[in-house]
């Protein structure tokens, strides 16, 4: 008889982000780091523009990378369309770390915080929760957020409009930092977004 099919419910929070921007997502159990990377993307709202990793201990304390190998930032890096999340991953050993953009070093907490059996009907993943939007892309990580926002909230100063508008040139329209809605979230097909990624190589 076949395993049942699962699914793996995550919480994400973006770290040193006050209050917390956070999202929970629900995504098959046989997701590769890839496919869960692409998840993660689509339900934090960013816009998968730079590299990113997976850092995660395994049983013996020995800490794995996976992502997109890249000699100029890590030579030991795991390919992670390769692997299964599921290998590495348990409620045993719920909490690992996502790193996107090695520049502004966007530091994400990943916790495993339920494994549920599969919903009749129920579309996956999912994102059914989450508070405060994303940061914009290129914006100098959390501590140029911190900075952002400041601006932002003060029309009095120099650079506001300015910040403004490039701030709504990257998302689009304007912005509210508190706003976020889990209905919005449209996930993309992993395999696209591997061929669209490695297409130009």
């Amino acid at each position: 008889m076949p395993p049942k099919k699962q699914f793996y419910q995550f919480k994400v929070t973006l770290k040193e982000t006050k209050p917390p921007i956070w999202r929970r997502i629900q995504v098959p159990s046989t997701y590769t780091f890839w496919d869960l990377h692409v998840a993660i993307q689509d339900a934090m709202g960013w816009l998968d523009c730079h590299l990113h990793e997976f850092r995660i201990r395994d049983l013996s304390g020995e800490m794995l990378s996976f992502g997109i190998p890249n000699e100029e930032y890590e030579s030991d890096m795991r390919p992670g369309w390769k692997f299964r999340i599921s290998k590495f991953i348990s409620l045993a050993k719920p909490t690992f770390e996502y790193v996107y953009d090695f520049g502004d070093d966007w530091r994400h907490k990943v916790e495993l915080v339920d494994v549920l059996p599969a919903e009749p009907g129920a579309a996956h993943p999912r994102c059914i929760k989450g508070k405060r939007a994303c940061p914009p892309e290129d914006c100098g990580g959390p501590w140029g957020y911190r900075e952002l926002l400041e601006v932002l909230s003060d029309p009095e100063q120099e650079e506001h409009a300015g910040t403004r508008s490039w701030v709504e040139s990257i998302k689009g329209g304007p912005f509210n930092p508190e706003e976020f809605d889990p209905e919005a979230v449209e996930f993309s097909d992993p395999k696209e977004r591997f061929e669209l990624a490695f297409s130009e190589e």
